[in-house]
């Protein structure tokens, strides 16, 4: 039989069931419904002695997983900072797979490496960053600061007349990441596989909407000065969307000779829209960027993007030569600026979601989600019962739930709190999660998906006040 007529028909499959998939995502159940016990039972099963048909794996792969999945793609997924998928982007992903390139360089697969100049050039344009700037296309949000601070390492070291690639960190001097102590967990395991370690952070003072204090910075820096340091803030912080003040914070920084690195793995994309770019001010005059591509521009996973205004720093930390290669001169090999080589090719998903949305399309999916995020923590903490913690000023809001009983403590709101929150995920209409923030147990609103519209909003908040009666 004919290798094609093997693909067509396990192609055929799955263009059903995903298509079988799409069409249920609005009557859906957004929680999963099949627990780990049956999801083991249906899918460890003995490994096969012969292959078998790829139509049949197709379908029983697609059963196995039945009521295991999130509704992560739904509009009503309002748990953590999760986009969905555009149209374009699913089926430009499946070309991916179906090409199969190598998008380590362009000898290996030209049309991968010119797909990623073209984004990487759209993307700066878009998000208002200096034009001169390096970019990676790497796996999320986690590598994209990992990439960006290997920049930065090698940066701050060189001025200090140390070779880390060469030499290492043994006996280099020490590296201080001053830093917004909002930071998102992963940047923990970004300092650890750098080797700086997690004493290296430095826990700057917040005022009361999460933004680094300028005297703060300035008593820090002063303290190390002549050190090689690094100055971390927030686009976004991840429960509230808060943004520091880049205008005051980075020429101070500058000015005592320390790299700035953004995280803005939602919120840099504020960036892109007129009536929000002013939460942003000041960002394009950071060292580094760090976004992702499968939040609020909607690619699926995985695609995280890191930005450097330093490009020979940061293709110092990441390029790699050898005999057997074919390096370009006058094309970007895309081996010189992320942390691996061979890589599944990231460009086409996102060319597909900026052509499919346009710089329009992108600005109004971001201002809606923005809106929806306020309506949703609006409404619910309008209900008897509830309260709203943090009403967005981006796409992230908080609400808690409260006891209402005399002489309630924060302990009883926040185990209240927490039994709504359960009652909200077993009733199936929407998905939420709780966090601790500042004290006081609450549920996260996080508004992403380009598929949320009135009737989600509607629908989420009536799915709580049934939790709450």
């Amino acid at each position: 039989m004919a290798p094609a007529d093997d693909y067509r028909r396990a192609l055929d499959r799955a263009h059903a069931h995903a298509l079988a998939y799409l069409d249920l995502l609005d009557t859906a159940p957004v929680s999963a419904t099949a627990s780990a016990e049956l999801l083991r039972s249906r899918l460890r099963k003995p490994l096969p002695h012969t292959g078998e048909p790829p139509e049949q794996i197709v379908d029983e792969l697609v059963a196995g997983v039945s009521g295991g999945l999130l509704g992560t793609t739904m509009g009503r997924f309002f748990a953590w900072v999760i986009g969905g998928s555009l149209p374009s982007t699913v089926a430009a992903e499946w070309m991916v797979s179906t090409w199969d390139q190598n998008a380590g360089m362009f000898a290996v697969a030209p049309a991968m490496a010119i797909t990623e100049e073209v984004v990487g050039e759209w993307l700066l344009d878009l998000l208002g960053l200096p034009r001169h700037s390096s970019f990676a296309l790497v796996t999320g949000c986690q590598m994209a600061n990992t990439t960006c601070l290997a920049a930065a390492r090698h940066h701050v070291l060189a001025r200090q007349g140390w070779d880390v690639q060469k030499r290492g960190l043994t006996g280099a001097p020490r590296v201080h990441m001053l830093t917004n102590p909002e930071l998102h967990s992963t940047m923990d395991r970004s300092l650890r596989l750098l080797g700086l370690g997690t004493d290296c952070k430095v826990m700057l003072e917040v005022d009361a909407q999460t933004r680094v204090r300028r005297e703060s910075l300035a008593r820090e820096l002063e303290a190390r000065r002549g050190e090689p340091m690094i100055v971390h803030l927030l686009a976004g912080e991840i429960n509230t969307g808060a943004f520091d003040l880049f205008e005051q914070l980075i020429p101070l920084a500058h000015e005592h000779g320390a790299w700035v690195h953004v995280d803005g793995a939602f919120g840099l994309w504020a960036q892109s829209a007129p009536s929000l770019r002013h939460l942003s001010r000041g960002v394009e005059k950071a060292d580094s960027w760090a976004t992702d591509a499968h939040k609020w521009l909607n690619v699926p996973y995985d695609s995280g993007l890191a930005f450097v205004a330093h490009p020979d720093s940061h293709r110092a930390s990441m390029t790699q030569t050898a005999s057997y290669l074919v390096h370009s001169s006058d094309v970007r090999d895309q081996l010189d600026y992320v942390p691996e080589f061979s890589r599944r090719a990231r460009g086409p998903a996102i060319y597909a979601a900026l052509r499919e949305l346009g710089r329009d399309g992108v600005v109004d999916l971001v201002e809606r989600c923005c809106r929806h995020a306020r309506e949703l923590v609006v409404q619910i903490g309008q209900l008897p019962g509830a309260e709203a913690v943090f009403v967005p000023t981006l796409n992230q809001g908080l609400v808690r739930f409260v006891e209402t009983r005399a002489g309630a403590v924060e302990a009883d709101h926040a185990r209240r709190t927490n039994l709504v929150i359960d009652r909200i995920v077993a009733d199936g209409e929407v998905f939420f999660r709780g966090v601790d923030w500042h004290g006081k147990r609450c549920m996260r609103v996080s508004v992403s998906n380009w598929r949320t519209n009135e009737s989600d909003v509607a629908r989420a908040v009536a799915a709580v006040k049934r939790a709450l009666s």
